[in-house]
């Protein structure tokens, strides 16, 4: 299981470190790759060959630079990077983000609790759903 890379798009120190303490607690220790804001996110997911790519994206939503919904867009828009599961993990309960979020395809949206217990609870689900239980497609080829 820790062989499979998970990309954490947040921008907020503390949310990192209470994502972070909530994997070392779940016992998952996949690397965790961290990048603070969209733009960052999508050059790092374009310097990487297919098979580096991670096993799925955790993206908050209010991002500098490159928000989270402009780089849903822009992942589910490239042929190579489009089967990457994205999961939402944001504070917004805005109905207009869900539905945006769904529109371009985000395959799960979910608040960030905010009592820790919960948050670490979700992580761990999150973390067994998409590292164990989910079955990956194969990577998509450039054409």
């Amino acid at each position: 299981m820790s062989s499979k890379t998970i990309l954490l798009v947040e921008d907020n120190p503390s949310d990192v470190d209470l994502t972070k303490r909530a994997f070392q607690k779940s016992h998952i220790a996949n690397q965790l790759v961290v990048v603070e804001d969209g733009q960052e996110a999508w050059e790092y997911l374009n310097s990487l060959e297919s098979t580096a790519w991670p096993a799925f994206i955790l993206l908050d939503l209010k991002l500098p630079r490159v928000p989270g919904l402009e780089l849903l867009r822009r992942i589910r828009a490239d042929p190579r990077l489009r089967r990457i599961p994205v999961v939402i993990l944001t504070s917004s309960s805005e109905e207009q983000d869900i539905i945006t979020s769904y529109e371009l395809g985000v395959n799960s949206y979910i608040r960030k609790p905010v009592d820790f217990k919960q948050f670490a609870y979700t992580v761990e689900q999150l973390g067994l759903y998409w590292l164990v239980l989910n079955e990956a497609p194969p990577p998509a080829v450039a054409g």
